[in-house]
């Protein structure tokens, strides 16, 4: 398993229900990947299309910096990191969410209105939200590993990376293998590999891009894979609108956990520590697979860093996130 190719196939034996009656075609991860990101790429040019007249917006910053300042943004195409480039370098380099109208916002979320904007830091003095941010990107950089890990005669699905919070110890992300894998146990040396591939997009420097589409849109980009399907469904019944978000970076598309931060080169420190099993009612065995990162303005000493992969490493379980849940509210008394 040192090296690692594109994954042939789908997994189809899921008994429950699939959008059309019409047999879909088996395509390899790598097809369906294309086609997931040519789908997302021409409902993005379509969104743009509905702003044929460039419209311009004002925009007014906040922040401790150049308070007072206002830029002129071109509404729908503009975006926070468009408006930090015109503050400093550090601004873009340091700029994790932004603040609109007191709202959190992603660093590539289109303005579509004048506003007051601010931006959020790993630094600040009350980080929760862009650490959650921070967490749920390191999930989906995962996702997108796992999803490519495994040589063309294995399958693999991914089902969600759930939302757990900092202090858990580990961010994670399900996943289905191939029915003759339900025995592999990944070596460490599997984890350095996984660990490996993670670093390569790190070091691409890709942005995050959300995307809030029709749920009709989602279906179509997910139409080959039944969990997300499910996400797809109970995303778009939880707003009036029918509306779900999306997120990319490279050619991976994923549904939206939460925010995410700007780029993958905002991650410094990172590992995939553990893969464990999980009890469900399903007939298929869900992985969950665990990893530990730090952002890369943020430094730890070895031997604390060697601790928190040591707890990265226990199962992230329902209870736990509840338990955290529950100390994070009881300190905030």
């Amino acid at each position: 398993m040192a090296s690692f190719r594109v994954a042939r196939g789908l997994w189809w034996g899921c008994s429950r229900r699939f959008v059309s009656t019409n047999p879909v075609p088996q395509l390899s991860t790598a097809e369906i990947a294309q086609m997931r990101n040519e789908l997302f790429a021409k409902e993005k040019e379509r969104q743009l299309s509905l702003y044929p007249r460039i419209e311009k917006i004002e925009v007014k910053y906040v922040g401790k910096s150049h308070p007072g300042s206002v830029f002129i943004m071109n509404k729908g195409l503009s975006t926070p990191y468009t408006c930090a480039m015109h503050l400093s370098e550090w601004h873009c380099k340091k700029s994790v969410l932004a603040l609109v109208d007191g709202k959190l916002w992603e660093m590539y979320r289109p303005l579509t209105q004048s506003c007051e904007i601010q931006f959020l830091t790993f630094k600040d003095e009350d980080p929760e939200e862009v650490n959650k941010a921070y967490w749920q990107s390191c999930a989906m950089i995962l996702g997108c590993v796992l999803e490519q890990a495994f040589k063309d005669e294995y399958l693999v699905t991914l089902v969600r990376a759930p939302e757990v919070p900092v202090l858990s110890g580990a961010f994670c992300y399900d996943v289905i293998l191939d029915n003759r894998l339900n025995d592999w146990k990944p070596t460490e040396e599997n984890l350095r590999s996984f660990t490996k591939e993670v670093h390569k997009l790190i070091h691409k420097d890709l942005p995050f891009e959300v995307l809030d589409v029709d749920v009709k849109v989602a279906l179509e980009i997910f139409q080959h894979n039944q969990y997300k399907l499910d996400v797809v469904r109970q995303k778009a019944s939880q707003n009036s609108e029918g509306m779900v978000q999306l997120n990319r970076f490279g050619d991976f598309v994923d549904i939206s956990e939460g925010l995410h931060i700007p780029r993958t080169s905002f991650c410094g420190q990172y590992e995939v520590t553990a893969a464990h099993n999980l009890e469900s009612s399903q007939s298929e065995l869900i992985r969950r697979v665990q990893g530990l990162s730090l952002p890369v303005e943020l430094k730890l000493h070895h031997s604390v860093w060697y601790r928190l992969l040591e707890r990265s490493r226990k199962l992230v379980t329902e209870d736990r996130r509840k338990e955290v849940k529950n100390e994070n509210e009881v300190s905030k008394m």
